[in-house]
């Protein structure tokens, strides 16, 4: 069930970052902070996929990677910088109101204020690698996609898309594993191995479906 439900997510992903490259920058970059935010909360829920014990996130993580490869294709440098800027500071803003959020005292009829404390209160430690690590992985994926670009102009965009993405993931999965997981689980090289095997049947599925954003 989780496997389809994976492949399920992957298309509607790739399908909404098309659908937003349609109606133009704007909304792509709204795409980017949107799938950001999305990939921070749902990085808490641990699922189980092909066997293998990961996170909820990964898709959408890579989703949000695959934003800014269409705005540095498609529209300016700059566009890709207020991207990053923007993503950058709801990000910050949403760290801040959540646990504010949390602060409020709740009424005796209130139900919900365990829930908020799991999804809103991790730990700071996850908190702060997560969001850093994204942020500075997004500067990588700019600049390595820009450089693949340059070098090869004529190579289909799919193919530098997937290359971006893998080489970027790796780096992500590597630096996260380490700031935020080290010491908390038992084996941070798989951790490691698992996630980003994970990462790559995502970037896989993608490829083909990128395609259509050339017709």
């Amino acid at each position: 069930m989780n496997e389809f439900l994976f492949f399920i997510q992957i298309f509607l992903i790739v399908g909404f970052a098309l659908a937003a490259l349609r109606l133009g920058q704007a909304a792509l970059i709204t795409w980017v902070t949107v799938q950001a935010l999305i990939a921070n909360l749902f990085v808490l829920k641990q699922i189980t996929l092909f066997g293998f014990h990961v996170t909820a996130s990964d898709a959408f993580a890579i989703g949000s990677l695959l934003g800014l490869n269409l705005l540095q294709e498609y529209f300016q440098p700059a566009d890709v910088r207020k991207a990053t800027w923007v993503c950058f500071f709801f990000m910050l803003f949403f760290t801040v109101v959540s646990q504010l959020h949390l602060l409020y005292q709740p009424s005796i009829h209130d139900s919900s204020q365990n829930a908020f404390m799991t999804l809103l209160a991790p730990a700071p430690r996850l908190l702060i690698a997560s969001i850093s690590v994204f942020l500075f992985v997004q500067q990588f994926d700019i600049r390595f996609f820009a450089l693949l670009k340059r070098i090869f102009p004529h190579v289909n965009f799919a193919l530098r898309v997937a290359l971006s993405l893998a080489v970027s993931q790796l780096l992500d999965t590597i630096l996260f594993s380490f700031l935020g997981l080290y010491g908390l689980v038992a084996s941070v090289f798989d951790i490691i191995v698992v996630s980003f095997a994970i990462k790559l049947i995502v970037i896989s599925c993608f490829t083909p479906i990128v395609k259509l954003a050339k017709t």
